[in-house]
């Protein structure tokens, strides 16, 4: 036990002793910072405006002058200092005993600690709002010390596993929070508006199914049978939309037992909409429609900065398909290798290009050289179009391209940031690729699907011709709120375990 914490215990006992409980029940404020400074910014330097106030807060700073003292209390909504003098609270708390009401707040009270005070309103001769405290609870004594720098921690690490701490001395992480709060009502604002309705699907499934992830594993004791935590939502809506339901979505979390960068987390949160009678044109239409008006309505504009450039998400946005992107970038024209996958990955090592001993046809190696050549460069909002059918199981072919299927992503910044298809509907061609799918994954790849027949058998009861889309909500948190890591839009993210923590 350190001396600090042991002077905080006897600090909270001595309380105790004198009549004050360290630890309050509650307390009824009448105001927040803010709404003060805002609704008594007329007080002149050096007066005192008889309103009674009560503010509850974190002592975030402590100055003591002799029979003066100053103390910076902070609220969600922000700080407001308290004027503390001893004749004013030795007039307002006469019945209390040495030591008085001023010595007590005084000696027992430490930055960290939660307090309630009751008071009027004084600006100081230089100009700082305060509450001329008359009296004063003590609500909850920290027996912790808040980090010395106000403005933030210094260990990036710490920040995320003692988000408490930053939140506390951090005023921007708060900022980040709240602006992921507003984003992620206001795009339910505005699928309700439009007619879409929220249903929530399983968190634990019997089959993961629905993108190609490796899924977390657990076991139900009752039924005896392994489970696995979603990997998406993506099956379970459209056996909604197969049950009569034209537009629908669900935004929750998903759980992904992948690797953890500044741009993944195991646990993340995305939306996924569903759309009856439309494919992936009018979910590109959608799109902008929503990303535009959540950017406008979350920073004010359609035009914001991230991390030194400018984004405009003012509609329309560019629209290419894979193949020219990548013509585009590297000059290889993925027409002229057919089916030669040798051929395709010669050219790829002559351009300079890393060749996937994964990547077993054209398609997936024109999908790696996109990752490689063209993904990094996608600063503006860009919808990459039609993409190769074997890494697209769950979309429609495309009507006009073989090989290919209707399916976009959206990059922003060099990140995908959505992703939506034609969704395929015809079940039979579902179950060959799901079943190419389970090949797949019974030859070691961990990430393919399964085959899923009880959405198989949805398919066959017939679904209607569907557009959906999936956005990342993270992600886009991260371009609306200037952050360079997925960490910072997290509140909790997954870290390694500190040594000797287990």
């Amino acid at each position: 036990m350190s001396d600090l914490r042991e002077t905080r215990i006897a600090k909270a006992a001595a309380l105790r002793k004198v009549g004050r409980e360290p630890y309050a029940i509650g307390f009824k404020p009448t105001s927040t910072a803010a709404e003060l400074q805002i609704e008594h910014k007329d007080l002149a330097n050096g007066q005192e405006r008889d309103v009674e106030v009560c503010l509850a807060g974190r002592v975030l700073a402590r100055r003591v002058m002799g029979k003066l003292a100053f103390f910076t209390l902070s609220d969600e909504s922000g700080s407001i200092q308290l004027f503390l003098e001893k004749a004013t609270l030795q007039e307002f708390s006469p019945e209390l005993q040495e030591p008085g009401a001023f010595k007590q707040i005084t000696d027992f009270v430490d930055t960290g600690d939660w307090l309630g005070v009751q008071g009027v309103l004084r600006r100081t001769d230089r100009g700082e709002l305060s509450i001329k405290v008359q009296s004063w609870t003590m609500l909850s004594k920290s027996l912790q010390p808040l980090p010395d720098k106000w403005h933030g921690l210094s260990d990036i690490e710490k920040r995320y596993r003692q988000r408490y701490l930053d939140l506390i001395v951090n005023p921007e992480s708060r900022k980040t929070f709240k602006k992921r709060a507003f984003a992620v009502s206001a795009i339910r604002r505005w699928l309700d508006d439009r007619g879409f309705l929220e249903i929530e699907t399983p968190v634990l499934q019997a089959e993961a199914g629905g993108a190609e992830a490796r899924p977390f594993i657990t076991h139900h004791n009752t039924f005896d049978v392994p489970l696995y935590l979603r990997i998406a939502t993506e099956l379970h809506l459209k056996r909604l939309v197969v049950g009569g339901f034209e537009r629908v979505y669900e935004l929750g979390r998903i759980f992904r037992n992948e690797g953890i960068s500044t741009r993944h987390n195991p646990e993340f949160t995305s939306v996924e909409i569903y759309q009856a009678f439309a494919d992936y044109n009018q979910m590109m239409d959608l799109t902008e429609q929503l990303l535009s008006s959540i950017s406008l309505q979350v920073c004010g504009s359609t035009k914001i900065s991230y991390q030194g450039q400018e984004l405009d998400f003012t509609p329309p946005w560019r629209r290419e398909t894979m193949q020219d992107l990548v013509l585009e970038a590297t000059g290889l024209d993925f027409d002229a290798f057919g089916n030669d996958r040798e051929k395709a990955a010669s050219a790829m090592i002559n351009a300079g290009l890393e060749v996937s001993n994964d990547a077993n046809s054209v398609g997936r190696l024109m999908n790696e050289v996109f990752e490689q050549a063209v993904e990094p460069k996608l600063i503006q909002p860009t919808f990459v179009i039609d993409y190769p059918i074997e890494i697209s199981p769950l979309a429609r072919k495309h009507r006009n391209k073989d090989g290919m299927v209707e399916r976009f992503e959206l990059f922003i910044a060099g990140r995908e940031t959505a992703n939506a298809f034609s969704e395929l509907i015809d079940p039979i061609d579902q179950r060959e690729r799901l079943q190419e799918q389970q090949n797949r994954k019974n030859d070691g790849d961990l990430e393919a699907h399964s085959i899923d027949e009880d959405f198989l058998n949805a398919l066959e009861v017939g679904m209607p011709p569907t557009g959906g889309l999936g956005i990342g909500i993270d992600r886009l948190v991260m371009l609306l709120t200037d952050s360079p890591s997925i960490r910072d839009v997290i509140a909790f993210p997954l870290l390694r375990p500190e040594a000797g923590s287990q």
